[in-house]
């Protein structure tokens, strides 16, 4: 003999599986919804969000301030989130409306349309040295490259050039402030913290333009 389900009243679960799955539109106008509420009860200070470039997901989060981090897959998306709950504040939501200007901008970069970026930028991840070597990047123009050595003579200091190489390495905004275009004095690519590949493909990118 079959068993049967007894019947009875059905649970929240059972209702909630019978629910059809919101669809991606939905869901963006529930986030939207969610970060303007929050961004109304003064309770969202950083906004984030995920975006695919030709270098892998890049995330971009942002203060009421300006944009405060993009970081490459490569350092760990979560941690970085993590980080930004300690040094930052811990109200963060992904709320991707916020972040249109810039997933704009870095598609317009991308497709060869931009050759500068004009975001407000939150640099409160750095500091000292290694802000003074991240404003000079400013200087260095679209399609063309820096030294580490001339880096250090531009911010008065040109003995320290593994200094300068360390504020590039550890550069909170890539990509928009370009550490990229900082090579070695004898042409080698150097280091980057989204891989020497992601270096390659931005150089090329930009001297293709």
């Amino acid at each position: 003999m079959n068993a049967t389900r007894p019947h009875g009243p059905m649970s929240d679960t059972d209702l909630l599986a019978r629910l059809p799955a919101p669809s991606e539109v939905e869901i963006r106008r529930l986030q939207a919804r969610l970060a303007a509420a929050a961004q109304a009860g003064g309770v969202l200070d950083v906004a984030y969000r995920v975006v695919d470039t030709v270098v892998g997901p890049l995330l971009l989060a942002a203060t009421d301030r300006g944009l405060v981090r993009v970081a490459f897959a490569r350092e760990d998306h979560d941690g970085v989130l993590a980080v930004l709950a300690e040094r930052v504040s811990p109200r963060i939501l992904h709320a991707p409306v916020r972040l249109d200007p810039a997933a704009r901008e870095l598609d317009e970069y991308f497709a060869g349309r931009r050759t500068r970026f004009d975001l407000a930028l939150d640099r409160q991840l750095s500091s000292g040295f290694r802000r003074a070597v991240l404003d000079r990047l400013a200087g260095v123009a679209y399609g063309t490259t820096a030294s580490y050595a001339r880096l250090a003579v531009d911010v008065g200091n040109p003995k320290a050039v593994r200094a300068v190489g360390s504020a590039c390495a550890t550069n909170p905004l890539p990509v928009v402030v370009p550490c990229h275009r900082v090579v070695r004095s004898d042409g080698a690519v150097g280091g980057y913290v989204g891989g020497p590949e992601a270096k390659r493909a931005l150089l090329a990118l930009e001297a293709a333009a």
